[in-house]
């Protein structure tokens, strides 16, 4: 029994559904690459409210498989209250970072955006300050 499909030109074609899987995965991907990037560039030089504060870098992106909805990911270096306010700015600018992201990247729709705090920096700098607590106290400063 063969497996695949006939195209529409009558040809038969032996292709899996993972094959496809990968191309969908591969091109969101690269769609989050660049939704991460004019992101980026959006907070850096478009939006001009005075509360957000130049420690804010853009870390990642997911996407979802049909591209319709994104969570960025954001770094903000600064106090827990100035991160939730700089958070509360960016979601209340979602929609206008929506529409520039629509006017940057040609897709037929354009992702419902979701920003999220990334920790992750702050938690390799407790997991490094562990570390180095762990090796002073054993003396492997000695080594050094």
């Amino acid at each position: 029994m063969k497996r695949g499909k006939f195209r529409p030109d009558g040809a038969f074609c032996k292709c899996s559904s993972v094959g496809v899987f990968m191309m969908v995965r591969l091109r969101s991907q690269r769609v989050g690459e660049q939704i991460k990037k004019e992101v980026s560039e959006i907070i850096r030089l478009e939006l001009k409210d005075p509360g957000l504060i130049n420690l804010t870098s853009v870390t990642g992106v997911e996407i979802s498989r049909d591209l319709r909805y994104a969570k960025i990911f954001v770094s903000i270096y600064d106090s827990q209250d100035a991160q939730e306010k700089v958070m509360k700015i960016l979601n209340k600018a979602s929609g206008f970072v929506r529409a520039e992201i629509g006017k940057r990247i040609r897709l037929r729709h354009v992702p419902e955006i979701e920003f999220r705090l990334d920790r992750s920096m702050e938690y390799g700098d407790r997991i490094e300050g562990v570390l180095r607590n762990l090796g002073s106290k054993s003396g492997a400063d000695k080594f050094k």
